[in-house]
């Protein structure tokens, strides 16, 4: 197969990558790093695919382009493959849609995800790597924190289906893996207060590109 994904099923970031490739209907060798093993850091993965030691990695093998970093992959994705499955991305030809576009992607990074993610690593990930207890005072402040992005992004799912129009793009699909992993732990609680995005947030996990990953292990 042309592309080549280097990953970890159950990674939130490696999921981020399978769920665009999904929507783009796109065939792909899956690639799984073993973490037990060290593989994220062998100088062969660490001089070719990834210098960070994290994942996901692609290869196009087309191309020979190796990218690395999930959401550079996902535009890669939905650039090279535009015109089959689901569009993802405006082109960039339409300034309007473009700048939204961006918009959108820049509200998950700057607003959202270091809320979840934060909320990830104190419940779940800050164990598995031996750094200590979950700090509960922590998990509360990032909470709230989510708690305030969200009366934005009501604001904005108020008066339009998506984050970036009437269309889902990746600005929305990224918030996939960690939204759902942080559920039980917190964000699905909050969730009831803002209507337009509980019924953003639904529609999202019912797109048969997540489904089909979701609970991979």
């Amino acid at each position: 197969m042309v592309l080549k994904l280097h990953g970890l099923a159950m990674s939130t970031c490696t999921k981020r990558v399978q769920v665009v490739l999904n929507e783009k209907g796109v065939d792909h060798e899956f690639v799984p790093i073993d973490f037990a093993k060290g593989e994220h850091k062998s100088e062969a993965y660490l001089a070719n695919l990834q210098p960070f030691g994290k994942v996901p990695a692609l290869e196009d093998t087309e191309t020979g382009v190796k990218i690395f970093e999930s959401r550079a992959i996902g535009q890669y994705i939905a650039s090279k493959y535009r015109g089959q499955g689901n569009e993802v991305s405006p082109p960039e030809s339409d300034l309007k849609a473009f700048a939204l576009y961006q918009q959108a992607l820049s509200v998950e990074q700057s607003y959202f995800d270091p809320a979840v993610s934060g909320i990830a690593f104190e419940k779940v990930f800050k164990a598995m790597k031996g750094l200590g207890q979950t700090d509960e005072g922590r998990v509360q402040a990032l909470v709230a924190q989510l708690d305030a992005a969200l009366q934005g992004y009501e604001r904005i799912l108020s008066k339009q289906k998506y984050l970036a129009g009437d269309s889902v793009t990746l600005a929305d699909l990224y918030h996939l893996p960690y939204g759902a992993f942080v559920e039980p732990f917190g964000f699905a609680e909050l969730l009831p207060k803002y209507p337009h995005t509980q019924k953003w947030w639904e529609e999202l996990k019912a797109r048969e590109s997540w489904k089909k990953i979701a609970d991979a292990k």
